[in-house]
């Protein structure tokens, strides 16, 4: 099931879809055909527990999509939100990836080899939606890409025990373009701020374009996270590589923080970003590029730099 936050165009309203054969459902009036009223953001439904509801929407516009005619939008008469734009929490897993630890140690960005769970906070300010055009900040010249795969808290969650199963806490996953000006990190880094600047600033934050539930995903530690700039494959790595897995990270934060419903974590950026490469001043992105940044054969985030 794939679930969108989205403005209705005509209306300029904010709402939450579930995609269908005949288009985008509007949920919340198409919950009251069914008696059964559905919160119009991701949050509030995860809150409530509202999947099932949705579910059975899904389902009940899929077999009859006439009934709810006047509630199914169509590519062009709604824009993407991020796909939470209000979570209490976005924790973002950094140095995750054994390949992109790689990338950070010969390009001075990170000091020792964490042992245990780190991270920084990205902040609502910072998201965009899908197919949004990001502004590269007035002399910026280093902004980079990184594609992440994203999990998004279906259940509250407290002194998760590492043994545990995550996946009951898990609503979905979804995609981060981590965007990242890596002058302002290598300045950060030097300075020892945890507070990320070079990755919080306007637009640097495109999240979605939708939540895929754990149903449609076999095994999230075998997906290939892809990142396309205008048509060509900067990078495919698995998410194998990764270090510390959402068993792992429920556990670090939970101990102290309470996780809750919409809260969301992004698992870091695998190898191949520009800051990488030989030839990285000729690979940060640019005016005009468009990026894209996928979980291979499930979804896919676009993204135009201006």
């Amino acid at each position: 099931m794939r679930v969108v936050s989205f403005t209705d165009i005509a209306s300029g309203r904010p709402g939450l879809g579930v995609r269908t054969p005949a288009g985008l459902l509007n949920l919340e009036p198409a919950g009251r055909i069914l008696g059964t009223p559905v919160p119009s953001s991701l949050k509030a439904a995860l809150a409530e527990g509202a999947l099932p509801l949705v579910r059975e929407l899904h389902a009940a516009a899929s077999a009859s999509p006439g009934r709810f005619a006047g509630h199914l939008l169509q590519e062009g008469q709604f824009r993407y939100l991020p796909l939470v734009p209000d979570a209490d929490k976005f924790l973002c897993v950094g140095k995750n990836y054994a390949s992109h630890l790689e990338e950070l140690r010969r390009n001075d960005l990170i000091r020792e080899t964490p042992q245990e769970v780190t991270g920084f906070v990205k902040l609502n300010s910072a998201l965009a939606g899908h197919a949004e055009a990001v502004r590269r900040p007035e002399g910026v010249t280093t902004l980079d890409y990184e594609p992440e795969l994203v999990f998004v808290v279906g259940r509250r969650c407290t002194g998760f025990a590492r043994g545990d199963d995550p996946l009951p806490y898990l609503a979905g996953v979804t995609v981060l373009n981590d965007l990242t000006d890596r002058d302002t990190q290598k300045r950060e880094v030097a300075s020892g701020t945890r507070f990320w600047t070079a990755k919080n600033a306007p637009g640097f934050g495109p999240l979605g374009p939708e939540l895929v539930t754990m149903d449609e995903i076999a095994d999230p530690y075998d997906l290939w996270m892809t990142c396309h700039v205008n048509g060509e494959l900067r990078m495919r790595v698995n998410t194998a590589d990764q270090i510390w897995r959402i068993a792992d990270i429920l556990h670090h934060f939970s101990r102290l923080l309470p996780i809750e419903p919409g809260d969301l974590f992004s698992t870091g950026a695998p190898g191949g970003v520009a800051v990488g490469k030989p030839e990285a001043e000729s690979l940060y992105l640019k005016p005009g590029d468009v990026v894209e940044c996928a979980i291979e054969g499930v979804t896919t985030l676009r993204t135009r730099i201006v």
